[in-house]
């Protein structure tokens, strides 16, 4: 009986194993690192980070200022990943204090595929890329009452779309296989500690999976971790960059699609 049990504990472990995502290099996980609505703190303290430790991450801009495009353009040129926010970031009138026309209940499906296009071209022009991801704003894909989602995968508008959730079995989930219309991520509450972002990190390196991590302000704006705690993660990131793989979403969906692991 205790054979039969280690055996099927054995069959177990390997099925899972075999779901888990052939990082390059021999990584055990990949992190990626994803900021919201085109922020100056971002520009200030993210970027500068990033740049420093050499790693690449994803901004989903929405709302750009004219005095931050030059900026935003330097970033992509860097290597960092430009993505689709929407251009006014519509989100619930019962979670927004903006003018109602630009409320998700003001929307359609259709003037909200509209926008998303329209926002592709300022990202081109930012960035020369013909394709771009795309973040819902506020995790939510309703307009007028109807969600858009499949009617964004039909007209191909964008290349995935990254949502505001993430469960123990994302972290553990082969890549190549997840729905790119349903991209998990994590966000997390203002005053996070360092510790707290880096075992995100480390869950995923345990599950061999995808760690997408969801952040505003970076030591200013709203929704922000901290310049010292983001430092943090960036360090034992940079650490342990044998260990984990840090790259852009689309870059992590386009090796996973490429190197299928060997249970596909």
């Amino acid at each position: 009986m205790k054979m039969l049990l280690a055996l099927a504990l054995s069959l177990v472990c390997s099925v899972s194993g075999a779901s888990a995502t052939q990082w390059p290099n021999g990584a055990k996980a990949a992190v990626v690192l994803t900021y919201d609505d085109a922020l100056e703190s971002q520009l200030d303290h993210a970027v500068p980070a990033l740049d420093a430790a050499g790693f690449k991450a994803t901004f989903f801009l929405a709302g750009v200022k004219l005095a931050d495009v030059e900026r935003w353009r330097a970033a992509a040129a860097e290597g960092h990943e430009l993505a689709n926010h929407t251009i006014f970031h519509p989100c619930p009138a019962s979670s927004s204090s903006s003018d109602r026309r630009y409320t998700s209940e003001a929307y359609t499906p259709e003037s909200m595929l509209k926008e998303i296009e329209q926002q592709n071209v300022l990202l081109t022009a930012l960035d020369g890329k013909p394709t771009h991801g795309f973040a819902s704003p506020c995790g939510q894909t309703m307009a007028g009452g109807d969600d858009y989602l499949e009617a964004l995968r039909t007209a191909k508008l964008v290349t995935y779309v990254r949502g505001v959730y993430t469960s123990p079995d994302d972290l553990r989930a082969d890549v190549g296989r997840i729905d790119p219309m349903h991209v998990p991520s994590r966000g997390f509450p203002e005053g996070v500690a360092g510790a707290q972002l880096i075992d995100f990190a480390k869950q995923a390196e345990a599950g061999g999976g995808m760690a997408v991590y969801l952040f505003h302000g970076v030591g200013g704006d709203y929704l922000q971790v901290s310049d010292a705690a983001h430092r943090q993660l960036i360090a034992w990131l940079a650490v342990h960059r044998n260990e984990v793989w840090v790259t852009t979403l689309q870059g992590a969906l386009d090796w996973a699609k490429a190197h299928p692991s060997p249970s596909r």
